[in-house]
C-alpha cells in the first residue's frame, strides 16, 4: 500500500500529470514534431473481431474517413491479457449486452445472440479482415463483416492463411502494448487513447480542433448524452442501486452526477459500497491503470467534475472511509459524506489514513469526529460490503460504478443516460 512519502508527494504529482495546461503542451509539442517532419495526422484504429464494441465502432470506420482528412491505420488484435480483463466470462456476456443497448441508443446495429461466435465463423472473418489490411479494403470492409459475422451470415471475399492472421494479430497485439493500451475498439492518436463510441467524440473534438476536418464537417457523430438538467415529477420512481468503490476514479466523477439524476426525479440513491479490486486481490496492469487515470480526468472536464490531486485510498484510507459511510447513512448523510469523500482524495489531495484528512472529511458532510473516532472501531462494513459485491454479481456485473434501477443493471459511468431513460419512463405523462 502507499507510503507516507508517497501520500505526501501523490497530490502535486497528480496534479501536474493530469493538468489541462499539460496536457495541451504535449498537444502542441506532439503538432510542432508532426509538421517538422511533414507528416499527416494519423490515426490508429485496433479492432478484435470477436469483440462487440469492435463491431459498433467498425460500421464507424466509413464515415470518420470521409469526415476527417488523416491516415487511418487499422490494426487486428487479440482479446486483452488475463491481467486486464478480471472476471472474462462475466466481461463478454455483458460486452454483448451492453453493446446491443448501446446500439439502439445510437442506431447502429447489434443484436446479442446469447453466445459469441463460433471458432469456424470467427477464424473465417479474421481471415478476410486480414486479407483487406493487405489490400488496403479495411476501413470499408469491417463494418459490414462485423455485422455479417454476429449475424452468423457469410460474406465472399479472400482469405489470409492462418500464419498471415496469427502474424497480424501479433503484431497489432505488440503495436498495442508498445502505444500503451490493452484492448479492442480504441482509436489512439499522437499520445493519446480513445475507447470505443463513447469516447469517439473526444478524438473528433481533437482533430477538428487541428483542422483535419473535410469541408463541411461540424459537430460529432456521436456527442455525450447530456445529462437531465430540471425536475422530472415521478410517479413513486424506483430506487437507484449505485455500486461503487471509493478508490475508483470513474465511481468519484459519476457520483454527483447520480445523486443530482436521484434529486430531480425523487429516485432514492441507495448506496451500494464495494471493496476495490485491487484490495480483493484481482490485478491492475500499468497501461491499465495509467489509462483509466487520464481518461477519468477527461470525463471530469467534460461534466464539469472537480478531479486530478489525487491521494490514492487504497488499502487503510479506503478501509476507514467505509467504516463511516454507516454511520453517515443514520444520520441522513450519506451522499454529503460520499462526495466529500470522494472530492476529498479525488480532487484535493486529503489523506484520508490520516486523522486530519478523514475529520476534514467527515466533518464537512456533518458528521461528529467523536461519532466518527467510535464508528471507526466497528467493522460491520465489512460484511455488507461483500453482501454488496454478490448482489452486484447477481445482477451479471462486477465492476464499478454499476447502476441498478428497475429492469436496467449497467456498469460504467458512461451509461448514466441508461438509467436517466428507465427512469424517464415512468414519468408522469
Amino acid at each position: 500500500m502507499a507510503s507516507l512519502l508517497q501520500r505526501l508527494l501523490m497530490p502535486a504529482i497528480s496534479q501536474r500529470l493530469l493538468s489541462p495546461e499539460r496536457l495541451a503542451a504535449r498537444r502542441a509539442a506532439f503538432e510542432r514534431r508532426r509538421l517538422a517532419r511533414g507528416a499527416p495526422h494519423q490515426v490508429h484504429y485496433f479492432h478484435q473481431v470477436d469483440d462487440p464494441y469492435s463491431a459498433l465502432a467498425a460500421q464507424q470506420l466509413p464515415a470518420l474517413a470521409a469526415r476527417y482528412r488523416v491516415d487511418w491505420v487499422p490494426h487486428l488484435v487479440p482479446p486483452p491479457a488475463a491481467s486486464a480483463a478480471p472476471e472474462r466470462e462475466r466481461l463478454v456476456a455483458y460486452s454483448r449486452r451492453d453493446a446491443a443497448l448501446l446500439a439502439a441508443h445510437l442506431g447502429l446495429y447489434f443484436k446479442d445472440p446469447g453466445a459469441q461466435p463460433d471458432a469456424a465463423t470467427l477464424a473465417r472473418v479474421q481471415a478476410q479482415l486480414t486479407a483487406d489490411l493487405a489490400h488496403g479494403d479495411f476501413m470499408k470492409r469491417a463494418g459490414e463483416r462485423s455485422e455479417a459475422l454476429w449475424r452468423g451470415l457469410s460474406l465472399a471475399g479472400e482469405e489470409a492463411g492462418p500464419i498471415d492472421v496469427a502474424q497480424a494479430l501479433a503484431e497489432g497485439g505488440h503495436t498495442r502494448q508498445q502505444l500503451g493500451h490493452y484492448l479492442g475498439a480504441t482509436f489512439f492518436y499522437g499520445g493519446e487513447w480513445y475507447w470505443g463510441l463513447d469516447r469517439l467524440h473526444h478524438l473528433e473534438q481533437r482533430l477538428q480542433a487541428l483542422g483535419a476536418q473535410a469541408p463541411g464537417v461540424s459537430g460529432c457523430l456521436h456527442p455525450p448524452a447530456p445529462d437531465l438538467a430540471a425536475p422530472c415529477l415521478l410517479d413513486t420512481p424506483p430506487p437507484i442501486d449505485l455500486f461503487f468503490s471509493l478508490r475508483s476514479p470513474y465511481s468519484a466523477i459519476v457520483a454527483p452526477r447520480v445523486f443530482e439524476l436521484g434529486r430531480l426525479t425523487g429516485a432514492p440513491v441507495r448506496l451500494r459500497f464495494v471493496l476495490p479490486m485491487v484490495m480483493r486481490g484481482l490485478p491492475v496492469p500499468r497501461e491499465k491503470r495509467r489509462y483509466i487515470a487520464a481518461d477519468a480526468a477527461r470525463e471530469a472536464r467534460l461534466r464539469g467534475t472537480p478531479f486530478g490531486r489525487i491521494n490514492d485510498p487504497v488499502g487503510r484510507p479506503t478501509e476507514r472511509g467505509l467504516a463511516l459511510i454507516p454511520l453517515a447513512e443514520s444520520l441522513g448523510r450519506g451522499q454529503a459524506y460520499v462526495s466529500s469523500f470522494m472530492q476529498g482524495v479525488w480532487a484535493e489531495g486529503l489523506d484520508a489514513g490520516s486523522d486530519s484528512g478523514l475529520r476534514r472529511i467527515a466533518e464537512r458532510a456533518g458528521l461528529d469526529w467523536a461519532q466518527a473516532q467510535r464508528a471507526l472501531l466497528d467493522e460491520q462494513w465489512r460484511q455488507t460490503a461483500e453482501a454488496n459485491r454478490q448482489a452486484l454479481l447477481g445482477l451479471g456485473l462486477w465492476g464499478v460504478p454499476s447502476f441498478s434501477v428497475g429492469a436496467c443493471a449497467v456498469w460504467g459511468q458512461d451509461r448514466l443516460w441508461a438509467v436517466t431513460e428507465t427512469l424517464l419512463s415512468k414519468a408522469i405523462r
